[in-house]
């Protein structure tokens, strides 16, 4: 039996006007926010998808229906929070993840260190096991084009 497992998480949603835009767990002042049946956290979502991938239990939809209006316009942060504790319960704990936010605009720069604060904090583990990276696409593709927000999530679980 193997001690180690690795995942990876991919979200994306449209940037829409008169909605928020929540990106690891930070409110960030934009004209656009990301459109989704919760808060549509594009990062906290791929984090999520990683965590449940590495031990393949499905992703975040299994577990947290757009169907259920429970999750209508929830913080993404109690979905993380949920997940972290499922991963916990099943007997592994979280190594260190890696994370990058595609997006032509905002510049994320200087939210990505309260950002990797919420993150740690959320799952409560160590800052320096989060990495979270921020990149555009040189106006290619819909993120480049401004259309949306995406997100990929790399993780390591070891067996607690």
């Amino acid at each position: 039996m193997c001690n180690l497992r690795i995942g990876h998480g991919y979200d994306v949603h449209r940037l829409v006007p008169d909605r928020s835009l929540v990106i690891g767990g930070v409110t960030i002042p934009y004209e656009k926010g990301l459109l989704g049946h919760s808060d549509a956290d594009v990062l906290l979502h791929a984090i999520c998808d990683a965590l449940l991938g590495a031990l393949a239990l499905g992703d975040i939809g299994k577990h947290f229906p757009d169907s259920d209006p429970e999750y209508k316009n929830i913080d993404s942060r109690i979905l993380l929070s949920r997940t972290a504790l499922l991963i916990r319960e099943k007997g592994w704990q979280i190594g260190n993840i890696d994370a990058t936010v595609v997006a032509q605009a905002p510049r994320l720069s200087s939210y990505i260190p309260k950002m990797r604060e919420t993150v740690a904090s959320t799952l409560d583990i160590e800052l320096d096991a989060i990495s979270i990276k921020a990149t555009t696409e040189e106006h290619l593709g819909f993120t480049g084009e401004g259309l949306g927000i995406a997100a990929h999530a790399v993780c390591l679980l070891f067996r607690a």
